[in-house]
């Protein structure tokens, strides 16, 4: 049996960084240091312990958020290996929204990438307390002190360098520390041995310069210490890491570390520092939620005796013990064996087996406490997203919020028997990704799946051919067009059947109106005194949402639409649930006809990195495709000047767009994309939409 840890020795941490700044060549040194693995497995060489998945290893990047747990001068590390890739970013969103602190991994060339300013933004958006980590700081062209530049013009002011770089580049051999104001190398073969040693004589002085500039941010954070620092004393070590350890947790301050994962220097450091400067579960606010009882707003602080509360932040099929669901503990514990309530759904679950995850390696134990993060086998109702807590004091946690998916392609099964199977894959591959949707469209028959971009839906069809054995041709990526409205109107919907026996009647009127972008869908029950009975209402949302899949004009589902039921009648005997579905979906047909429906578009941000003699060439196409350019930034300096174009680009015009700039450049320009949002249709585009629907009825 593993020593318990109290709950303030818990870090529970993710790594997070743009695609290829090294993540989970970090990870791997981290397992290595910490006793985890006995060998560092390469990304390069398709052997990381992390990227377990074959595509992963196979295209040298991380698709799935990685659970894996360690420990380090007597503390337990939780930690979450991300992707950077842009098309997962919901395993980036999940795992954030779980975790206590950030480690961000910067390449010491490169500095702020366009995905590290998104991963960034998602680290805002949940208040995660973070370090940063320059690395490879050995690699030809870095520097140090440009990338901790662009650290402050992109991300952060608050960006304080704890640490610099004892000679970069290929002179790269060890670090100072700021704090300690002491050198460290990494010796052996595999940097194992941290070396103490003075500061090199050529580099005091700046080492004296940066550790002002360090304490002066610092003592800006607390009154006590800026008044000592002001009065000309010292601080002491223990003061300057309490301080910092205050600031970070509450996001006044970002420490920044550097060294080389792949050679070994400043993994441990960055341990050190994980321990010293983020947060215990103990140390931040208690998680807030909902009385599912009352509808009360609730606290749970991170104590073992507070009730039971756990959010589930992930789904994934694994293939020897069937479905893995990964939770993080708020408050309380769980025993194996025990009940728990699924707040979400009010369903009762039995705790089956509790595992530990290394990766995909597992421990299995008979509890887990307040903190911890683990996996359960043998849920049967729990998806991502859903609380679990205890039966007698339920409490609903604030659920993820994911993004749409933007791009669609029709699948159809290569076989006969590959069509029960394929019905299995995509439901538990949709089980396991929020962001990825299947459906069947109606007109046509096929199966239609979606997801947030080509390389993900690429990654899908590769799970489901070697995982589920399923063969399966694919059709031309499709862009997912959404419907909207753009003025309010009202409408009747009467479904009356009358037959030898007991008829169907259903009436309501029900008035449209436009929501904000990004609003979604809102129903409004405006009914009184019962002119239609309580229990029916629900019926007529129901049929609302499902006329919302297909939009009126070019059959895409319909978006940021507020639906008020305010007029109707029943009949005694012949109204049905049935009978007002039908009458809510009819209702919902017309109103919105006559609400000026319009046809939206998904709007890339995309970001382009082309040397400066190729720019008139790129600027040229991005307008050929409707794109408008919305910066245009200097990234290098010297002969080769290269320009970073910042611009907002239909994804329509983007398919095929790394061919055609790859020929425009020679090969040396590149770019990513993510969604930004959706705008309205140019007319003419919109027009050539709906006939090409009515063509195919």
């Amino acid at each position: 049996m593993k020593k318990k840890y109290p709950v303030e020795k818990l870090r529970n941490i993710g790594i997070i960084a743009h695609i290829d700044a090294g993540k989970t060549t970090t990870t791997e040194r981290i397992l290595f240091y910490t006793g985890i693995t006995h060998k560092i497995g390469e990304v390069h060489e398709g052997e990381a312990t992390m990227d377990w998945m074959e595509q992963e290893r196979e295209r040298g990047i991380t698709i799935t958020s990685a659970a894996t747990t360690c420990f380090w001068k007597d503390c337990q590390i939780n930690i979450i290996d991300t992707p950077g890739h842009v098309d997962f970013t919901v395993e980036v969103e999940r795992s954030l929204r779980v975790l206590d602190g950030g480690v961000v991994v910067f390449d010491g060339k490169e500095g702020v990438e366009p995905q590290s300013e998104t991963v960034w933004r998602q680290a805002d958006k949940y208040n995660v307390p973070r370090i940063c980590f320059i690395n490879k700081i050995d690699k030809e062209g870095a520097d140090f002190e440009k990338s901790l530049q662009s650290i402050w013009n992109r991300l952060t002011p608050h960006a304080v360098a704890f640490q610099l770089p004892i000679g970069e580049r290929g002179d790269f051999s060890g670090v100072v520390d700021l704090v300690k104001m002491k050198a460290y190398k990494f010796e052996g073969e595999l940097g194992e041995k941290v070396v103490e040693e003075e500061i090199p004589e050529d580099m005091k002085n700046k080492a004296a310069m940066w550790r002002e500039k360090m304490i002066e941010k610092i003592a800006e954070t607390n009154d006590a210490i800026l008044e000592k620092y002001l009065g000309g004393e010292e601080l002491n070590q223990e003061e300057i890491k309490k301080v910092t350890r205050q600031a970070v947790i509450e996001n006044k301050l970002v420490p920044v570390f550097t060294g080389t994962a792949l050679r070994n220097k400043g993994v441990q450091l960055i341990l050190d520092a994980v321990v010293d400067y983020l947060p215990a579960p103990s140390d931040l606010p208690p998680v807030k939620g909902i009385d599912l009882k009352t509808g009360n707003k609730l606290e749970r602080k991170a104590e073992e005796s507070e009730p039971f509360s756990a959010l589930v932040f992930k789904v994934a099929t694994d293939p020897y013990v069937g479905q893995l669901i990964f939770f993080r503990i708020y408050s309380g514990k769980i025993k194996a064996g025990s009940y728990v309530l699924n707040s979400a759904r009010n369903e009762k679950e039995r705790v089956g087996r509790i595992l530990r995850m290394h990766s995909n390696h597992r421990e299995e134990v008979e509890e887990l406490g307040t903190g911890e993060i683990g996996a359960l086998v043998g849920m049967k109702k729990t998806t991502t997203g859903d609380t679990l807590c205890d039966l007698e004091k339920p409490i609903i946690l604030e659920r993820i919020t994911f993004a749409e998916p933007v791009i669609d392609i029709a699948i159809e099964p290569k076989t006969k028997a590959d069509q029960e199977k394929m019905g299995f894959a995509l439901k538990k591959l949709s089980e396991e990704d929020p962001t990825f949707r299947v459906k069947t469209d109606e007109e046509t028959g096929q199966i239609i799946i979606s997801g947030m971009g080509e390389l993900h839906l690429d990654i899908i069809v590769d799970r489901m051919k070697r995982e589920f054995k399923v063969e399966a041709n694919v059709g031309q990526p499709r862009v997912a067009y959404r419907e909207t409205i753009r003025a309010q109107a009202q409408a009747e919907g009467k479904y009356i059947r009358q037959s030898g026996g007991r008829g169907q009647y259903g009436h309501c009127w029900l008035k449209v109106e436009p929501l904000e972008a990004g609003q979604g869908f809102d129903f409004v029950n405006e009914i009184k005194g019962g002119i239609i009975p309580q229990e029916f209402i629900p019926a007529i949302e129901k049929g609302v949402k499902e006329a919302m899949n297909n939009g009126v004009i070019s059959g895409h589902p319909l978006i940021d639409v507020k639906v008020s039921l305010y007029d109707g009648s029943f009949h005694e005997v012949d109204s049905s649930e049935a009978a007002f579905k039908i009458a809510g979906s009819l209702a919902f047909q017309e109103a919105v006809k006559r609400a000026n429906p319009v046809i939206l578009e998904p709007i890339m941000k995309t970001q382009i990195i082309v040397p400066e003699q190729f720019m008139g060439d790129v600027v040229g196409d991005i307008s050929s495709r409707r794109g408008i350019i919305k910066e245009i930034n200097d990234r290098g300096e010297g002969v080769a000047v290269i320009k970073e174009i910042n611009a907002e680009i239909p994804l329509a015009s983007m398919f095929g767009y790394a061919t055609q700039l790859r020929s425009m450049t020679q090969g040396r320009a590149n770019y990513s994309m993510e969604f930004e949002h959706y705008a309205e249709l140019p007319s003419n585009i919109a027009e050539e939409i709906i006939s090409g629907k009515n063509k195919s009825k």
